[in-house]
């Protein structure tokens, strides 16, 4: 019998680093002051503060005020229980002479974690960015309303994770103008008026849909690409949560001013998109902020978000309070503080996503595995 021979294991080859032209510079990131002051407080000989801003297959791309480069991490860190980057977060790291990549050090503590489930009761956090003041939850305007269910998750989910929630209606240009009064007062009534919505074309120019404009700031909401940039100022970071085909990258590109990033056709029968976007970076816009480029999300799952729930959904948080049983599902039992003060979900879109994603989150944490740790 023939002796099999075990292959020996390669180790992965980390991709080339593209042109950094849409990049941030380091002057545009700004870590917190805890940030800089847990880096002096570690930092030895040879070790630089720098923010990793491009994830390509696990491999990430550090920029540090001298140069960016790719990097991999050392040994101690691989062993630890926070050995996993994101874009966003700023990292100790070194440039060994004679290497052909940096060395990740430390991975230093976040402001903000905008993660997502992923995988069934054994599954895990994700997370899709790191150190994110805003979320901007997209969501496109078509021949229907837009999906208010869609857009409280991902709001429960930036929320949960320390960030503040901007929404964006796209593709105004396939709607009109009753859609979009709809839609916009579908969303404020669902997450309150405090929340900015920004409404936008795919095409043209913006004095085209002089109507749509009319219509979008009667209905309260912000129109055009430039209320969007300056929902993301400059030294903040954003990112882009929606399903793929719903025209972040067309955004992107429009906030660029040029067709930088790659855009994709949807599907005719549902509208379902496929992923342009393949990588995780950070893109720098002209006179705001930066804002990172990620696939599309198919799944939001709602596991261990409630405290997002009840900071999107304060005043019914704070009625749930005063229900007569502390496991109240606000659906049938007496003495119900939300349904005396809300009435019935059937006519308030805004209680129907309450107790749409309380209810979902009950059913996960009854299948969670007891041995994974939010």
């Amino acid at each position: 019998m023939a002796r099999r021979v075990k292959k020996a294991r390669t180790k992965p080859v980390a991709p080339s680093l593209p042109p950094l032209t849409e990049l941030p510079t380091f002057a545009d990131l700004r870590p917190s002051e805890e940030q800089l002051a847990d880096f002096e407080a570690e930092a030895g000989e040879g070790v630089e503060l720098g923010c990793v801003v491009r994830l390509d297959r696990g491999f990430p791309a550090v920029l540090t005020e001298r140069e960016a480069f790719r990097a991999e991490f050392a040994a101690r860190l691989t062993k630890g229980e926070f050995s996993k980057v994101a874009v966003g977060d700023w990292v100790c790291v070194r440039s060994p002479h004679g290497h052909d990549m940096g060395i990740i050090e430390r991975i230093l503590p976040r402001t903000s974690d905008i993660a997502r489930w992923k995988g069934g009761n054994r599954g895990e956090r994700q997370t899709l960015a790191a150190n994110v003041d805003v979320v901007l939850v997209v969501q496109a305007l078509e021949e229907w309303r837009v999906s208010s269910g869609r857009i409280t998750r991902s709001a429960v989910v930036a929320r949960d994770c320390g960030a503040r929630v901007v929404v964006v209606l796209t593709k105004a240009d396939e709607a009109d103008e009753a859609l979009v009064r709809s839609s916009v007062n579908l969303v404020s009534e669902v997450l309150g008026e405090g929340s900015p919505i920004a409404v936008v074309a795919s095409l043209g120019a913006d004095e085209e849909y002089a109507d749509l404009r009319a219509a979008t700031e009667d209905a309260g909401a912000l129109w055009g690409v430039e209320s969007v940039r300056a929902l993301v100022p400059p030294g903040e970071v954003g990112i882009m949560l929606g399903p793929s085909g719903v025209g972040k990258s067309t955004l992107l590109n429009a906030l660029l001013g040029r067709e930088a990033l790659e855009t994709g056709a949807v599907r005719e029968s549902d509208g379902v998109g496929r992923h342009t976007t393949v990588t995780r970076r950070m893109v720098a816009i002209p006179g705001a902020g930066t804002i990172v480029d990620a696939p599309g999300l198919r799944t939001l799952q709602m596991v261990g978000h409630e405290r997002g729930l009840a900071l999107v959904f304060p005043d019914i948080a704070d009625a749930a309070r005063g229900c007569r049983f502390r496991n109240c599902t606000h659906t049938h039992e007496p003495g119900c503080e939300v349904r005396a003060q809300f009435g019935d979900p059937e006519d308030s879109p805004r209680l129907a996503a309450y107790l749409a994603l309380a209810s979902e989150m009950r059913a996960s944490a009854k299948t969670l595995d007891p041995d994974v740790v939010l």
